[in-house]
């Protein structure tokens, strides 16, 4: 289900991938395949962020949230690897683990505000 927004909430060891519209929401949880913990290095995380890239195909606005580096790490992979997911992203923002639908609501409240700034005259 392609959407227009979407928000990634990931760490070194999986990835919430949410795309929403007014009402719908689609939810996937991909998990890292490496066994380490919380080290993040570059060949731990290929195939992470790779499955995150492919399940955000066709997003057009892409918010990633998590506690850590990961969100960071994703973003700068995708800037050399996946470059049209790289330029939906528009933000990152710092989050502990909320629940499902506590990441949808505060992407929704964030695409909301980020949206309102577009229209706002004085920004243009």
């Amino acid at each position: 289900m392609p959407t227009f927004h979407a928000v990634v909430w990931i760490d070194h060891q999986e990835a919430h991938v949410m795309q929403f519209d007014h009402d719908h929401v689609q939810a996937q949880r991909i998990k890292s395949r490496s066994h380490h913990k919380h080290q993040g290095k570059p060949h731990e995380t290929v195939g992470l962020f790779s499955e995150v890239a492919v399940a955000l195909a066709g997003a057009h606005e892409i918010l990633l949230t998590g506690p850590g580096l990961a969100r960071d790490q994703f973003r700068d992979w995708c800037k050399s690897n996946q470059t049209s997911v790289a330029n939906a992203v528009v933000d990152s923002v710092a989050s502990d683990h909320p629940t499902d639908p506590q990441i949808v609501a505060m992407a929704r409240k964030y695409f909301k505000k980020f949206d309102q700034m577009g229209l706002d005259p004085a920004l243009v």
